[in-house]
């Protein structure tokens, strides 16, 4: 009997050899553990993940002193517009003219801007380059400059005028009636339209 046969057993259940027998787990079980770890590890992963790209799109937010911008990339911080301050009426000189076939409008819409408080220059006929060639309710013609201010004043009571300069260098302004010229807008439409001028609107600005 080898000295591996616990005692009070013999025949079939006897062991022979010097060498203890080899015991190992079953397969079955080892799969089960690999297949456990496995999905911890996969499940810690796609855990980590989801929080680095939540992260990343909202990191921005939680910095402080992040700016807040819309979809087109502009910062939603009204900043008004740098725009220099109208001259009063009583600032611009206004010469009066017709284009049209119609006779007196030239007169009328000049007593008109007077009374709304514009220095009235010259009235009468069109030169012959705009006489009964402006198709449109009136043409404002001036100096480059005028773009700056003078423009935008005497506007205010004619819609749909058109803006032209020439290359005068004194501060009058032309007023050209055109042939869909009826009468200047009413002085209540003129008034608000100039008020406007006074507020610029805030809009969104865009740094680049």
């Amino acid at each position: 009997m080898s000295m591996l046969t616990p005692p009070g057993m013999g025949g079939k259940y006897r062991i022979t050899g010097d060498a203890y027998p080899r015991m190992r787990r079953p397969r079955n079980r080892r799969k089960i553990v690999g297949a456990a770890i496995a999905a911890v590890t996969a499940l810690t992963l796609a855990g980590w993940g989801t929080v680095q790209l939540i992260d990343v799109f909202a990191g921005d937010e939680k910095k402080p002193g992040a700016n807040t911008r819309t979809a087109a990339g502009c910062e939603a911080v009204p900043v008004v517009s740098a725009v220099p301050p109208a001259p009063k009426p009583a600032q611009i000189t206004v010469n009066v003219y017709n284009a049209t076939p119609r006779g007196g409008l030239a007169k009328a819409a000049a007593d008109e801007l007077r009374k709304r408080g514009f220095v009235i220059g010259k009235v009468g006929n069109a030169p012959v380059a705009y006489d009964k060639k402006v198709p449109g309710t009136g043409v404002l013609l001036g100096a480059p400059k005028a773009y700056g201010g003078s423009f935008r004043v005497l506007a205010t009571q004619l819609r749909g005028s058109q803006l032209k300069t020439d290359a005068r260098e004194t501060a009058d302004i032309d007023l050209i009636l055109g042939t869909a010229f009826t009468t200047l807008d009413t002085k209540r439409d003129a008034d608000a339209a100039l008020a406007s001028l006074a507020k610029p609107t805030p809009r969104p600005s865009c740094k680049t």
